[in-house]
């Protein structure tokens, strides 16, 4: 669960390696969507074209839902975007069952209400989504770039002090 992320995406390059048993027909493809089906935010993750450059077939871990589209009328992108949204999470917390560790149920996730919007609106809306989170994996790049000047800048200031006693 570690390596799909809540905003969406999966670390291909964290995810452990293994060689799978036996015949398997259930590996990912690109578009599908992981949903996690345990704990306390229930996101999803989409399978994108990096799966592809990866060149190695990859397994769901059994803590996740697969979902995978067959309605042309609904692009992955925004179906992800729309199950990571207030509104889809308020309804994954109403039909959490469990006490210690909260879960929903396949059939919970299959009956989301899901507002479909036109193609163009999906893309449009998927768009703004991408362009919010590359505007934040800058902040973030941003902010971890200060912290390293400061840290430079306490570093050689510790140092003067030592040299000058």
């Amino acid at each position: 669960m570690k390596d799909a992320s809540a905003q969406g995406f999966v670390n291909w390059d964290d995810c452990i390696e293994t060689e799978p048993t036996g015949r398997r027909d259930d590996f990912l493809q690109v578009g599908d969507i992981l949903v996690a089906a345990r704990g306390s935010r229930n996101y999803a993750a989409l399978i994108d074209s990096t799966l592809t450059i990866t060149g190695k077939n990859a397994v769901a871990a059994p803590q996740f839902f697969i979902v995978r589209i067959t309605a042309a009328n609904l692009l992955p992108e925004y179906l992800c975007w729309f199950l990571n949204q207030p509104p889809s999470q308020r309804y994954f917390e109403l039909n959490a069952e469990g006490t210690l560790t909260k879960a929903i149920k396949r059939n919970a996730l299959d009956d989301i209400p899901i507002a479909v919007p036109d193609l163009a609106r999906q893309q449009a809306i998927v768009g703004l989504a991408n362009t919010l989170q590359q505007e934040l994996r800058l902040i973030e790049q941003l902010r971890r770039n200060g912290e390293q000047m400061l840290a430079a800048i306490a570093n050689e200031l510790a140092k003067n002090v030592e040299d000058s006693k």
